[in-house]
């Protein structure tokens, strides 16, 4: 089938056709046109303001398949990161049984293979995920684990840490950690601040993530490797993660889009679906993220997608699980939030290009001959989420019925088309 994508503009700073109105020509997957000429076709997708980059791609998204599927599968993530303008993900190893086997890897990648989104293994950096022993890396690697992590566990003994930036050394692979020292947020509710005070709840402080960015990159400049702190949150782990990088170190990071979207003063008190782990931070840290996506210290921006059923949400506070779903929303979210301070192009860079340069991996290139794996996105038209059309099998949103700014329109991946 034949689809014209007609006077849309070209979001692809590797393509000659960049920030360009043109009509693209799609047939079977591949790119067979660019240029001002209208070409005939089955379908044509015509919209005012409609805008073509590269298939966004999602470094941090839990997928409950298998063990869980009753939070999300892999039918219903992959629904809902389309509707995101994702086309890939890379799912955390958080499942029952935990993803650290090369049977579990070709589970993932064969259960997506013939969907529209392309859903990557990230293999577990230790047993069960316990931040003990070491899991069998290089033979993940080769079954096609893109990265390493525990995912949802943060890593905490600094020799484990050390170990696995060796090991992941003889295949050029990525570590990726989530900063936190468990010791120091045990029991906490939200950021440790006034706000945490007044509500009385116990608060998560920020020195839990920065003392363990700080001893990370200690490690890195030790040991040599790569590693990807996920979901940073504080002005002082941007500092640190700035200054290791001017130095040369191998060190990314990525911020979740709705990180700077809510501090602990403006959530609303005691709904849980503003309970999310790093937790929103104070005023000056979400200043700190907005400069930290300007100058390139954060490299990419993520959906930190945690699908929760109703009994892990509906309940007391300090109950509740952390997380929230959006990967139908991560674009928006972030676009609503930063467009007043980033421009369009590096909010643009954070979906497309950041994540693979992160991961080593090649940029989807709007060329002709080239195959379609596309994000289609109209970043003027506003809109409104809610639980009744959201695609996730999961309710645990803050952004129902708030209206957001940006929406994306579809994805071509894989010869597939899906519009919303």
């Amino acid at each position: 089938m034949k689809i014209l994508l007609q006077a849309v503009t070209v979001y692809n700073p590797q393509s000659e056709f960049h920030l360009q109105q043109q009509n693209i020509l799609i047939e079977n997957g591949t790119i067979i046109y660019i240029g001002p000429d209208i070409q005939e076709a089955e379908k044509v997708i015509d919209l005012e303001g409609l805008f073509v980059s590269g298939g966004w791609m999602d470094l941090n998204a839990f997928v409950g398949e298998p063990g869980l599927e009753y939070k999300e599968d892999i039918q219903s993530i992959a629904a809902a990161a389309a509707r995101g303008g994702f086309t890939e993900v890379l799912c955390l190893p958080n499942t029952e049984p935990v993803l650290q086997t090369k049977g579990a890897v070709n589970y993932l990648i064969n259960r997506s293979l013939h969907l529209p989104v392309t859903l990557h293994p990230v293999a577990a950096v230790t047993v069960d995920a316990a931040g003990k022993d070491l899991t069998e890396m290089i033979d993940l690697y080769q079954a096609g684990a893109v990265a390493f992590s525990d995912g949802t566990k943060p890593l905490q003994g600094a020799d484990v840490i050390l170990k696995a930036l060796q090991y992941v050394q003889l295949f050029d692979g990525l570590l990726m950690n989530r900063a936190e020292n468990t010791r120091l947020t045990e029991n906490g509710q939200m950021h440790e601040g006034e706000a945490s005070t007044r509500l009385g709840m116990k608060g998560i402080p920020a020195l839990a993530e920065e003392i363990v960015i700080t001893r990370d990159l200690q490690l890195l400049a030790y040991a040599g490797g790569k590693i990807h702190f996920s979901l940073v949150s504080t002005a002082a782990a941007i500092a640190a993660i700035r200054k290791a990088k001017a130095e040369g170190l191998h060190v990314t990071c990525d911020v979740a889009s709705f990180q700077p979207a809510f501090t602990d003063q403006t959530i609303q008190p005691f709904d849980t679906n503003y309970k999310v782990s790093p937790p929103f931070r104070n005023a000056a840290d979400v200043s700190a993220i907005k400069q930290g996506l300007q100058d390139g210290t954060i490299d990419a921006i993520v959906s930190a997608h945690m699908p929760h059923d109703t009994e892990s949400k509906k309940l007391e506070f300090d109950l509740a699980d952390f997380g929230i779903i959006n990967l139908e929303t991560a674009f928006s979210v972030a676009y609503t939030t930063l467009s007043d301070t980033l421009p369009l192009e590096l909010i643009i860079d954070k979906f497309v290009s950041g994540p693979r340069r992160v991961l080593g991996l090649p940029e989807p290139l709007i060329a002709e001959g080239q195959a379609a794996n596309l994000t289609l996105f109209q970043p003027e038209v506003r809109w409104t989420p809610t639980a009744e059309t959201t695609l996730s099998k999961s309710r645990n949103s803050p952004f129902f019925g708030k209206e957001l700014k940006g929406k994306v329109t579809g994805i071509i991946h894989k010869g597939q088309v899906v519009l919303h």
